[in-house]
């Protein structure tokens, strides 16, 4: 559940820049399309700033961005609350030495990985993505991070999916999410590819 009040009139501004997308990429998904809030400065700035609000002051030192989409929000929320941005890659994209870390999706695997070094063992992080579905990207994104030693604050998110219970799957950390969205499945359930 949003940690905001229903009042704050940036929600409804964000809530109506978020496009959903039926049968996209695959028959069956509803994909939740951030790309009309990114063109709008205002709705844009209204999301960074409501993260930053809650975000400021909890000696958060690590801002973990999920490719891609995570890669948006990360680095300006970094940046507001002077943290260092990690990200967290699909695999081969990064130079160098890394630690890997697969999961399991609805339909096949997936791997996240992060450099080594890039996070040290005590520090607090904040691990941001655009959407919550059935939650095993995220799930994967802290199993990575715990393997180092970091402590993970909370997990946030734009936009959830609450029909899918990815938070169930989040073994009681916490997550906060500005818009969760009701209409987002049609009769079959969506997979992790909107994740």
């Amino acid at each position: 559940m949003s940690g905001y009040k229903v009042q704050d009139s940036r929600l409804h501004g964000i809530k109506n820049k978020i496009r959903v997308v039926p049968n996209f990429p695959k028959p069956g998904i509803m994909f939740q399309d951030i790309t009309p809030l990114l063109l709008d400065p205002k709705a844009f700035k209204d999301t960074v700033d409501l993260f930053v609000e809650r975000y400021k002051g909890k000696n958060i030192s690590i801002v973990a961005g999920i490719e891609a989409r995570g890669f948006i929000f990360g680095p300006p929320i970094a940046l507001a609350i002077g943290a260092k941005f990690v990200p967290l890659r699909k695999p081969k994209k990064l130079p160098g030495k890394v630690i890997s870390q697969e999961y399991i999706l609805e339909y096949g695997r997936d791997c996240l990985e992060m450099h080594v070094g890039g996070v040290e063992h005590g520090e607090r992080a904040l691990v941001v993505d655009d959407l919550i579905a059935t939650g095993g990207t995220l799930c994967a994104a802290m199993d990575l991070l715990g393997r180092v030693g970091a402590e993970i604050v909370e997990c946030a998110c734009v936009i959830e999916l609450p029909e899918l219970k990815g938070r169930e799957r989040l073994n009681g950390k916490p997550l906060y999410v500005l818009i969760e969205c009701f209409e987002c499945c049609d009769s079959q359930k969506m997979k992790e590819e909107n994740e």
